[in-house]
């Protein structure tokens, strides 16, 4: 199968991931540094040592194809508190990278909020209070005219759903709350009008370039086709993971069936869901300005219905089979027989990627373009001889490509595919111990080894064929 010749075939990062130097050259604190320290479990620092070696990767993206490159902005590096004064080394960091980028012919593709809130402002509820919106929203317009003639693409937020659940949900993310799902829901809908301000500012700025946002979706599938139980626990927690973020991107107001469930979820706590009307009007006025959707893929769910007490385990060491994963008035996820998993449980199910690019294609028809912001596998790399064989990498790499080449046959406009991640990096609940890169990190040297996947990925890029 071919991709169309202008396809971008990039790489992932995110600053608290890659850059190291976390709390160095005037940077900020941000919550994961206390939580991290509090664990004692790893640290991020030297990560991948981007904030030094960044020639070094962009070299190698030049060298094997790769002509795109997602990088976030850390927030507290340019306003260490979230607002007030800006540590212009921070500001300077950025302009040199985003510059050797152009020098390297790789187009950076900037994600303003990854996950990494400036911790003076998560600490006092981070978007649950409007507060960080408003400071959100100076961030992003500084950022704007600050890099205005060095970036042409833009993200506002990375994973909106991952973030908000791991929060207060799984408990994986600082302040490690779990089973709200009340917070999880009025995190969403905030960090959602912060996106609107963000895109209306870019808008009105009359900025060159393009603005959208990430959301990492997950089809969701009823475990037994056959039971009403689990066809309703499906679409239940479609509407929470999925729809209910993309009604407010492309619609600018929840749909009815997306009410339904989350108002039966506010139920359960006996509250209302009811968003202040000024916010829904910043969201419709926002889903006209959207420029494109990145979509972050790894896995898919079969869920069954669950009407226990929530019980969630996170599998963050690669111990296959210890997830488990179970919402009450929502639902329980399953392993599917005759779907392989990674040590990480996580299903390898391409075909779920299809499905949600030809969704959005029929129930969002006024999208405009969609980009592969974040698809790979986490893997327990065996360095041999400078390198790494990850055939099964490469697998998982193909098929999904695979079956995006087949929805752009099928009229979806995707327009690129990022893998996660260019290199090896620190992972928020796994440390260094699961490997995504295209790149082996020795992370005692930080010195740079291409896997066979890079020596594959370029075939591709130089080709389009997979």
């Amino acid at each position: 199968m071919r991709l169309p010749k202008d396809f971008i075939m990039g790489g992932a990062t995110a600053a608290y991931q890659c850059e190291g130097e976390s709390k160095a050259h005037g940077k900020g604190r941000v919550a994961w540094d206390d939580y991290l320290e509090k664990q004692g479990w790893f640290s991020p620092d030297p990560a991948s040592d981007f904030y030094h070696k960044y020639p070094v990767d962009l070299d190698l993206c030049k060298q094997f194809g790769v002509n795109g490159i997602r990088i976030s902005i850390a927030w507290s590096r340019i306003f260490p508190t979230g607002e007030g004064e800006v540590n212009q080394e921070g500001v300077d960091f950025y302009h040199a990278m985003f510059k050797k980028c152009r020098e390297n012919g790789v187009e950076p593709f900037i994600t303003l909020h990854h996950f990494d809130t400036p911790n003076e402002l998560h600490k006092n509820g981070d978007f649950l209070n409007p507060h960080t919106i408003d400071c959100y929203e100076r961030y992003a317009k500084f950022c704007f005219e600050e890099f205005k003639d060095d970036i042409r693409y833009w993200f506002t937020f990375n994973e909106i759903w991952p973030v908000s659940s791991g929060q207060y949900i799984t408990g994986t993310f600082p302040p490690g709350e779990k089973y709200d799902v009340v917070k999880t829901v009025e995190s969403m809908h905030n960090m959602m009008v912060a996106h609107a301000r963000a895109v209306i500012a870019f808008e009105e700025g009359g900025y060159e370039g393009q603005i959208g946002i990430i959301h990492s979706l997950e089809t969701k599938y009823p475990y037994d086709e056959k039971k009403p139980g689990d066809v309703l626990a499906a679409e239940r927690e479609d509407a929470l993971t999925n729809q209910f973020l993309l009604d407010a991107t492309f619609l600018g107001y929840y749909s009815e069936n997306t009410l339904k469930h989350i108002n039966f979820l506010y139920e359960l706590e006996n509250k209302t869901f009811a968003p202040k009307e000024e916010d829904m009007e910043l969201l419709k006025k926002a889903a006209a300005c959207n420029d494109y959707l990145g979509i972050n893929y790894y896995q898919s769910h079969f869920v069954q219905e669950y009407n226990g007490e929530s019980q969630i385990h996170h599998n963050g060491t690669g111990a296959k089979g210890t997830s488990v994963y179970r919402l009450k008035g929502i639902s329980e996820h399953m392993f599917k027989e005759g779907i392989d998993r990674t040590d990480w449980d996580w299903l390898i199910y391409p075909e779920g990627l299809y499905d949600q690019i030809m969704r959005i294609k029929k129930q969002y028809p006024n999208y405009k373009a969609i980009y592969i912001t974040e698809n790979g596998m986490g893997y327990k790399d065996d360095f041999k001889d400078s390198t790494v064989d990850d055939e099964p990498r490469i697998d998982y790499i193909k098929r999904h490509l695979q079956w995006i080449a087949k929805a752009i046959e099928g009229g979806a406009n995707v327009k690129g595919y990022f893998v996660w991640s260019l290199m090896d990096m620190f992972s928020w609940s796994n440390g260094y111990n699961k490997r995504y890169g295209l790149f082996y990190i020795d992370f005692e040297t930080q010195e740079r080894y291409p896997k066979k996947s890079a020596y594959w990925y370029k075939e591709v890029s130089e080709t389009k064929e997979v």
